[in-house]
């Protein structure tokens, strides 16, 4: 093969790039590939945060932490000249918590926190997590550049195609602060109250009715509630989003996907490419995972499996011809991953590729972190 291989070793060392998204479908090692990518960044005198979206533990489990919250915690054994390595999970409701302490009157702050409505909508209301995320991402660059903690984040993004819709979350929240629902909700407010209500109070009295009886009395007054105070909030939570955004399109951030040799997993890869290209984010490239490689690749398939018969009609080296078989099974695989990978570069022949073999178990320690990394930084793409 002729594809370009991803430098990894320069792209880690770079002091331009400052931020690291990693994306990808679920299954292919995603966070593990973002877990050993801090690690060879710390170990390469980087001072690195790993910021995992995905709920699930394995992050904290291959980095031997007990667990991982909303504040990012070091990781010993980690870094190398200076390097360091940090690692958090995202909490949504922890970090809606933190802006409406730190964006509004403490009086003001204490309503909404208690807020029956509020407390739904923090955990589990659909695009929080988006929203939270690009909230954190900012919030950490913003501490990166004011207290140099560390010079590098490394973004594990949730396993699936919801991964980028974070991307959309600026969009999307001007999209709701703009409805007419939450104007009307908010208009009493910003219009001084009574001199509003003296004029439309028919109007409004007709539709807070109609609201009562789908809503619930106590529902829509905390909704009406909820939205006024958070008004001041949500408006700088946008414009921050939108400041994220940005930071994503900058020539400092590098997005790579993850995908392992497989029809779906390459499937999957080309429309996140795709919507990377789309919305003009800077792809450094794709990490292609669990690569099956050999170095006796002179010896065919069908070559290995001959040799093996002829021992079994000999009856001779059981254990030589289970070897060959093994490898004729190798072999057989590895054509395969070719031919599903030449379709993807032929659809995506700009991008840049790096690999890491097929490891004979699960990555799920430092030591196999660093070998990852190591792997990454060789290439190992077949040619």
């Amino acid at each position: 093969m002729t594809e370009a291989i991803i430098d990894v070793d320069c792209l880690l060392q770079d002091s331009g790039t400052t931020i690291i998204v990693c994306c990808g479908s679920g299954g292919v090692g995603k966070t593990t590939t973002a877990a050993s990518l801090g690690v060879r960044a710390a170990e390469l005198g980087r001072r690195v945060c790993v910021l995992t979206i995905d709920p699930a533990r394995r992050l904290a489990q291959s980095l031997g932490l007990q667990e991982l919250d909303n504040s990012p915690r070091e990781v010993t054994g980690v870094g190398h000249a200076g390097g360091a390595l940090f690692a958090m999970m995202l909490d949504m409701k922890r970090t809606f918590d933190e802006i409406v302490q730190q964006h509004g009157d403490p009086e003001r702050a204490a309503q909404i926190l208690e807020n029956p409505f509020y407390q739904s909508l923090s955990s589990s209301f659909a695009g929080t997590q988006e929203y939270m995320a690009m909230e954190k991402l900012g919030q950490l660059h913003r501490e990166a550049v004011e207290s140099g903690q560390w010079d590098l984040i490394v973004v594990d993004t949730p396993p699936s195609r919801s991964a980028l819709d974070f991307l959309d979350a600026p969009a999307n929240l001007a999209s709701f602060l703009d409805g007419r629902l939450i104007r009307l909700l908010l208009a009493p407010a910003r219009a001084g109250g009574k001199a509003y209500m003296k004029m439309f109070g028919g109007a409004f009295s007709l539709v807070t009715g109609a609201l009562n009886k789908v809503l619930g009395a106590q529902l829509l007054s905390d909704i009406q509630t909820l939205v006024g105070g958070l008004d001041t909030v949500f408006g700088g939570f946008r414009d921050r989003a939108e400041r994220t955004y940005a930071l994503l399109q900058d020539s400092g951030t590098s997005f790579l996907v993850v995908a392992s040799p497989e029809p779906d997993a390459l499937r999957e890869a080309s429309y996140f490419v795709e919507r990377l290209q789309r919305d003009s984010m800077p792809l450094a490239g794709m990490i292609l995972n669990r690569l099956h490689t050999t170095k006796a690749d002179d010896v065919s398939a069908a070559r290995a499996e001959g040799a093996a018969e002829e021992l079994d009609e000999r009856d001779e080296h059981a254990l030589t011809a289970a070897l060959l078989r093994l490898h004729a099974d190798t072999m057989r695989r590895r054509d395969r991953e070719h031919h599903v990978l030449k379709r993807f570069t032929g659809a995506h022949p700009g991008v840049a590729i790096a690999s890491a073999p097929a490891m004979a178990s699960d990555v799920h320690d430092i030591a196999g972190l660093k070998a990852m990394g190591a792997a990454l930084a060789e290439g190992n793409l077949y040619r």
